[in-house]
Order: structure tokens, then sequence, then C-alpha cells
């Protein structure tokens, strides 16, 4: 009677174990970052079991199918052994009834609860320690899949990485929450969303506040305006409406003047100038400030006329959180 007892409590033991395992490996494969795991794959010496972690976490369902006939394997069948085994034991008087009461509550605690919150909370080490056996257990029962698969079409679909403006604002936003990245980190890429909104129209310096020069005043004249006004770029006007001869830093017309150039012209160092549509997004703006030297864009019109002044201090005003 001993020994059928003790028997009796190996295969619980077994089952329970079965079960556990199963269990947390289901909720670590669910929860474990997809990008992390990504991530760990691509490096050039990956972590051990993070490529075929990759591979199984590329075609999820499948493999949760494998990990579903495994559990089930343990609970159902494993479950049915043991009722028939423990009537075996038992035969008679309430042990029976009061070891499938207490079979039942192990297999709820011990072998799908508590198991799903350790594989949830440790999710990442779980799945690359469970990779090479899922995967030998993939090819063991490839038969069952494949038939299965050909019933429910749906377990052959591909999980892929994706995400979107929102969930990335999401995640940003709770990384800062739990301290992973600081709030300015959130804030500054929560701010890049926003310049595909934006246009050069909305953070241009109107023309009648533009920086301007004539293009036929010598740097002598210029010098009063070019002190009392730190402007860093400057628009050189010709004499016609919306004529304009080049852009020029305040630096280079300061430097000509101490190299004692005073009799010279703006129009003589102008650099070339670079137009942009008034409707241009900012986000493909900004990309074009690293083609060329200029720190400055002159915003036209869709009749080409000069309307306003834009430069890369705009666009990081915007990221830096120091304009709205």
């Amino acid at each position: 009677m001993s020994q059928n007892i003790t028997l009796l409590g190996i295969l619980v033991l077994i089952v329970l174990t079965g079960s556990a395992i199963c269990s947390g490996v289901e909720a670590a494969l669910l929860a474990v970052n997809p990008l992390r795991v990504h991530e760990l794959a691509a490096k050039s010496k990956p972590v051990p079991g993070a490529r075929r972690l990759a591979r199984l976490r590329q075609r999820l369902a499948r493999t949760l199918t494998v990990i579903t006939i495994a559990n089930n394997g343990f609970n159902i069948f494993g479950s049915l052994m043991l009722g028939s085994y423990a009537a075996f034991v038992f035969k008679k008087g309430i042990a029976l009834p009061l070891f499938s009461i207490i079979l039942t509550i192990l297999v709820l605690l011990l072998g799908e609860i508590l198991p799903k919150s350790i594989g949830t909370k440790l999710a990442l080490k779980i799945s690359l320690a469970s990779a090479p056996t899922l995967h030998i257990l993939g090819i063991l029962m490839k038969p069952i899949v494949i038939l299965l698969e050909k019933l429910l079409p749906v377990i052959t679909t591909e999980s892929e990485i994706t995400t979107d403006e929102e969930e990335i604002r999401q995640m940003a936003t709770l990384g800062s929450q739990k301290g992973q990245i600081e709030a300015d980190e959130a804030a500054m890429i929560s701010k890049v969303f926003q310049l595909n909104d934006l246009t050069a129209r909305d953070l241009m310096t109107p023309r009648v506040a533009a920086p301007t020069i004539n293009g036929g005043t010598t740097l002598k004249n210029l010098l009063p305006t070019l002190m009392s006004n730190d402007n860093h770029w400057w628009v050189i006007l010709g004499e016609e409406v919306d004529k304009i001869i080049g852009v020029i830093s305040r630096e280079k017309l300061l430097t000509a003047l101490l190299e004692g150039k005073s009799e010279i012209t703006p129009a003589e160092l102008s650099e070339s100038v670079e137009y942009v549509p008034e409707m241009i997004r900012i986000d493909r703006l900004l990309t074009s400030f690293s083609k060329d030297k200029s720190g400055v864009r002159v915003v036209v019109d869709e009749f080409g006329g000069f309307v306003g002044v834009i430069g890369a201090e705009a666009v990081l005003a915007v990221l830096a959180g120091w304009e709205n």
C-alpha cells in the first residue's frame, strides 16, 4: 500500500512539474518583448538561444500549439491516469474524492497560476532557456502540427514586429514613468512625431521680421546693424522686389570687417540660396539641412515670392520643447 502511495505521489509530482513548465514557458513567450528578442538575435555575437527564439516567435501560433499540446497532455491525460491509479490505490472511502479535490487545487495553483506569474516576471530568461527544447518538440510534433494547420490555417500566420506612432508614444511614457528613460527623452520622442504635422510656414520667421540686408551696401555701413542684431544668418536682397542675391552668416561679415574689407559689399561674399516651399513638412526639411553648409532656408510661396526664413535651430527648438 505504501509503495502504491509513493508511486502515486511521484506521478503527481511529474504531472505538476510538466504542467508548470508548459504554463510558465507559454506565459514567458507571450510576455517577452519581441523588440528585445530581435535586438539580441541581430547582434554579431547573439545571446545563446536568441536567434532560435526569434524564429519561434516569428511563428508564435505554431509554437503555442506545440506548448498547448504538451500542456494538455500533462493536464488531461495525466489527470485521467492519476484518477485511474488513485481509484486502484484508495478503492473505498473518502480518500478518493479528497485526492481529486487536492489534485485539482494543486494543478490550478502549482501547475497554472504560479508558473504563469513566474513566466511573466522572468519572460526573457525563460524564453531563451526554453527555445532549444521547444525547437526539438516542434520537430517531434511536426506531423500533428501540420495536420492542425490544414484544419486551422490561422496557425500558419507569421508574427511580424510592427508598431505605430501611438504605441511608441505610450512606450516612451511608460518607460519614463518607470524610470527606464528620462522624462525629457520621452517628451522629445513625442515631439519627433509632431514634425510631420508642421510645415515651414508654421516655424519660419516671416518676411517682415526676417533679417535682411541690402546687397549693395558696404560692410562699413552695415557695422551698426550687425552690432545691434545677433541673427546668425542674413538674407541679401537686390534692388528689385523679391530679388534675393544670396545668404550670408553674421560671422563671415564680421570676419571680413576684421580683415579690413570694409569697402566690399555682402553680395560679393554671399552664399547660394536654398529655397523651400512654405508647405514643406518639417521632417523633410530637417533632413535637408545636412546636405549643404548653409544653416538657413528661404521660404517661398506658390508663386515663388519671398515669405520668410527658417533655420535648423527653429526645428531643434521644437524637439527640445522650447516652442510648442
